[in-house]
């Protein structure tokens, strides 16, 4: 059932009884659907982010951290919650949890993009030369636009406006000492074979935090489906027991 998180403009799609123990935030360009099967029975919402799904865009190019508040200020009223987060909702999450510690009682995090390993790839000598020239005021933008197209990532080139410019605000964000500061116990399940999100660089972030766990899950992938998504479910309900005691 969708629904609105009391006062705020973030609609959701909810299960079970209110107030909703469990938050879901889904990956990029993704929706609250992909939960359907993991909170299934509990008492939950599958958040629709800012731009993605049927809430509506932000006004600005917010970040990770700007999304954390607004979750935040939805969920004051019930919490402490348990958090799952996919891909992107997994970087909302970790900066909710750092910075509001009293909201949150345990996070679940899989496939979320947190630690890079080896150095980013520079752009193509061709695109870094077009996008001095058009900085310089020497070609039209429209230029810049169409070398974009040509090296531009499938999601990149897939957003529009405000949101492209929210995509690469998160990609270019550091989680370090938002991962310092995490306090709830944190449970990390990944794909074997995650591409957008490597284990190994998972397993390197679940060392930044206090309080984690890491679990492989063999043959997966970064979509929350097959033995992933059971395997995230599983994790939920475990801490869920948890930090009931």
């Amino acid at each position: 059932m969708l629904t609105t998180i009391g006062d705020s403009g973030l609609l959701a799609d909810k299960t079970g009884a209110t107030p909703p123990a469990v938050i879901a935030l889904h990956g990029w360009m993704r929706t609250g659907g992909d939960f359907a099967d993991i909170v299934s029975g509990l008492d939950a919402v599958a958040i629709h982010l800012p731009g993605m799904g049927v809430t509506p865009e932000p006004a600005a190019a917010w970040g990770s951290p700007e999304y954390a508040d607004e979750v935040a200020d939805a969920i004051r009223p019930f919490a402490p919650v348990v958090l799952v987060g996919h891909s992107f909702g997994g970087r909302v999450s970790v900066h909710l949890a750092a910075k509001y510690p009293e909201l949150v009682s345990g996070i679940v995090l899989t496939g979320v993009p947190l630690v890079r390993l080896t150095a980013a790839p520079k752009p193509k000598l061709g695109f870094r030369v077009i996008r001095s020239l058009v900085r310089a005021k020497l070609l039209k933008p429209a230029v810049l636009e169409r070398q974009r197209r040509r090296y531009g990532s499938a999601d990149y080139l897939a957003a529009q406006g405000v949101m492209r410019d929210i995509l690469v605000t998160a990609v270019g964000e550091n989680y370090d000492d938002a991962l310092g500061r995490i306090t709830a116990p944190v449970r990390m399940v990944w794909g074997e074979f995650d591409t957008s999100a490597p284990a190994d660089a998972g397993l390197a972030a679940s060392e930044k935090i206090a309080n984690a766990k890491f679990r492989v899950v063999p043959g997966a992938g970064h979509l929350l489906d097959g033995d992933l998504r059971a395997a995230v479910r599983e994790e939920l309900l475990e801490l869920i027991a948890e930090v009931a005691k």
